[in-house]
């Protein structure tokens, strides 16, 4: 048994290609810059952020019997992450592709996750008492919606705290009819705020009127990410809050940050933070993921996110 408290992730394991622009892209054509490659997949992500900032977790997941996969396993091992369920398929690894500007914005990206359809029921149920005694779930918005109900339903059976990461709108659209009681936290930007709930989220008000929409599916608590500097809004049965962003100095690639600052927020929350702290915890996180070219940041520490508070 476990003594000490963990997280269980469960979510996508890709290698991640980042090509970032020199100069303004010019479309339909080739276009100067550099590229790196690099472990990534959301909840893999998240693992990673976790271990590296001193919380025990395990990372639910599926990889290709490829030298990829071999890789990426390898990876996160060395991490601190437990994968011990990380199962290898006959399949291809999976790949996320993105293309960034000069200026850090993410332009577009490709991801293939056929691995991470294989993700199963079956294969939560295999892992049920793992996540029965984890003091935190988080699930990757890119898993079936099949099986993030079975994940959903071993958590209630012994009250485990569930965070549902969006991933992105189209996810989020397949999310939307399996929103419900059990959810303790999920974490939309605008864009899949909308996707979530069929309405506009541009203003602060339409912002209000959609979580509103969420909270009445059951979901506990809602947290909008927004833009870096201006911060996220979180709503729970304590209240609401709009907390500010950290100003950011240097924006390099802003691949990962959403992944950093969940990792972080939960990790904080193990620890013992309320949420206003783990969220501000969670901001700074965010804040130096943007300042670096890596996806998770090797160097990343609780020592250093503390240093940027």
């Amino acid at each position: 048994m476990n003594e000490s408290p963990y997280i269980v992730v469960i979510g996508g394991a890709n290698m991640d290609l980042h090509a970032i622009a020199d100069v303004d892209l010019v479309p339909g054509s080739s276009n100067a810059g550099t590229s790196e490659l690099s472990p990534g997949g959301v909840g893999r992500n998240i693992a990673e952020v976790i271990a590296r900032l001193g919380t025990p977790v395990h990372l639910v997941s599926v990889v290709g019997d490829d030298p990829l996969g071999s890789e990426l396993v390898h990876h996160t091992e060395d991490a601190g992450v437990d994968v011990s369920h990380v199962r290898e398929r006959p399949v291809q690894t999976g790949t996320y592709a993105a293309i960034v500007a000069a200026n850090g914005d993410l332009v577009v990206a490709v991801a293939d996750m056929a691995a991470t359809d294989l993700i199963s029921p079956l294969m939560v149920e295999a892992a049920a008492g793992l996540i029965r005694g984890a003091r935190l779930l988080i699930l990757d918005g890119n898993l079936l919606p099949s099986t993030i109900e079975q994940a959903l339903t071993i958590a209630a059976d012994s009250d485990v705290r569930v965070i549902l990461e969006p991933v992105s709108v189209p996810k989020s659209e397949r999310l939307r009819p399996i929103l419900r009681a059990g959810i303790h936290l999920i974490t939309p930007n605008r864009a899949e705020l909308t996707a979530l709930t069929g309405l506009p989220a541009t203003t602060d008000y339409e912002v209000a009127v959609a979580i509103d929409a969420l909270l009445g599916t059951g979901v506990e608590s809602v947290w909008v990410r927004l833009d870096p500097e201006q911060g996220s809004f979180v709503v729970s049965p304590y209240g609401s809050r709009l907390v500010p962003g950290p100003r950011i100095e240097e924006y390099v690639d802003l691949t990962g940050a959403g992944d950093a600052m969940l990792g972080a927020f939960a990790h904080a929350l193990v620890r013992g933070d309320d949420r206003l702290e783990a969220v501000h915890y969670a901001h700074a996180a965010a804040a130096l993921t943007i300042a670096s070219r890596q996806t998770v940041r090797t160097d990343l520490s609780d020592e250093l996110i503390r240093a940027a508070l």
